[in-house]
């Protein structure tokens, strides 16, 4: 009889009409409703095509050019990569329904994990669901309370998020600022170990860290250099090494957390490279590793076949470039703000104010142009902008066409 009461009474607490969610969802309401009063909604456009140069968009008729994806080297739609991923589906099929440690790693994963280690010049490397993964799992395993971690002010979200989950001491330095990434290292001289971090090239900014410098205060004040390489992986530097090979440190930074969800594909999939004692502890410790199910076999095969590219030809990485100095070069000449580093695919035109950010990409798209403008809080307010990226895929037909619309709406906008 007891238990039938507690039964009942248990049910009777979960009935939704009997908890007080009105109070939650109209404090949401009101939040959302001050986000599209403030021109900062975030509206999803649906792409009807594959991921390319051109793409179809619903509600907009006919192709646009795309240019607002990560889609950095043309990859997402190579035949070869195609081939690869259905390759590896029919023969190491769809899923592996297991995490890495029980039953999901097949011989392809040890592979390209082995790939990437050749392509990084890294003694090992493990692989995660995503790049937030691998920056979730790691900063946890290897610092405790007697270190410290010091990280540019503009480092992505999954840095920070990863960071809190440490039990370090978390120092910030002011973005690419030198002289204060100096102080922090004076400040925590009595930690046991002190971690760098920092992005390779900052997604927002489209700027390039100062690798140059942090190598060499990290080795006049005996500390470690994390780097995020998200947004260089595959197209940065003369091979396509990354913000290191770019910036002549190759070797000199000791651990590199990277994507295979942006140059290298497109699909998803992410990794730490870098010390076998580094790996093999996140093999044991990680738990975004541990307790995610394994990387599905069409995507390995398919990065496989990225690596494969990428080692025997820098053509795409030349493209890019080109098309970047084409880019860049005519809109700074027609007057507009383009922040960042004049070599980075990343080229955010910088506009201020939210709503002539979201009112300039919506007519540029009605003129068949896809960009998207950023906004607070991805952003900080006040520096809206589009952010504009470059890929090999692009034509420079099709280049200068993104260069003339711009003008025209910027004219017609009175932005310049």
């Amino acid at each position: 009889m007891l238990q039938l009461t507690f039964r009942r009474l248990l049910i009777k607490s979960k009935t939704p009409s009997m908890r007080n969610f009105s109070a939650l969802t109209d404090r949401l309401s009101g939040e959302l409703d001050a986000i599209r009063a403030d021109g900062l909604w975030k509206n999803e456009r649906v792409i009807t095509s594959s991921q390319n140069a051109k793409v179809t968009v619903d509600s907009v008729e006919g192709e646009v050019l795309n240019f607002c994806a990560n889609n950095y080297l043309g990859l997402s739609n190579d035949p070869r990569l195609l081939k690869a991923a259905h390759e590896a589906l029919d023969t190491r099929g769809f899923g592996l329904a297991s995490v890495r440690f029980i039953c999901g790693t097949q011989d392809i994963h040890k592979e390209l994990e082995e790939a990437i280690s050749k392509f990084h010049g890294t003694e090992d490397s493990i692989l995660y669901p995503s790049c937030f993964d691998a920056n979730a799992g790691i900063f946890e395993q290897i610092l405790g309370p007697e270190d410290a971690v010091i990280s540019d002010s503009l480092n992505h979200a999954s840095i920070i998020d990863g960071i809190r989950l440490s039990k370090a001491q978390r120092h910030r330095y002011d973005h690419i600022n030198m002289a204060d990434l100096e102080q922090k290292l004076i400040d925590t001289k009595d930690c046991r170990h002190r971690l760098i971090v920092t992005d390779g090239v900052f997604s927002m900014d489209g700027d390039v860290a100062p690798l140059l410098e942090i190598v060499a205060l990290a080795e006049k004040y005996d500390a470690q250099i994390f780097m995020d390489e998200c947004h260089s992986t595959g197209f940065l530097g003369k091979t396509g090494r990354g913000t290191d090979e770019h910036c002549g440190v190759q070797g000199k930074i000791d651990i590199i957390n990277s994507t295979l969800g942006k140059a290298l594909g497109g699909a998803t999939g992410g990794y730490t490279t870098g010390p076998k004692a580094v790996i093999d502890l996140l093999r044991q410790r990680s738990r975004p590793y541990l307790f995610s199910n394994t990387l599905t076999p069409s995507v390995v095969g398919a990065s496989l076949e990225v690596f494969k590219i990428l080692s025997a030809s820098s053509e795409k990485v030349e493209k890019l470039a080109a098309n970047v100095t084409q880019f860049r070069s005519q809109m700074t000449a027609a007057g507009f703000t383009i922040s960042g580093d004049d070599k980075c695919p990343i080229a955010p035109v910088m506009l201020g104010d939210a709503r002539l950010a979201s009112e300039m990409s919506d007519e540029l798209l009605a003129r068949g142009i896809y960009v998207v403008g950023f906004s607070f809080p991805v952003v900080p307010k006040g520096a809206a902008r589009i952010r504009v990226q470059l890929s090999a895929a692009h034509s420079e037909e099709q280049v200068q066409r993104v260069v003339d619309q711009f003008i025209e709406v910027g004219k017609d906008l009175k932005i310049i």
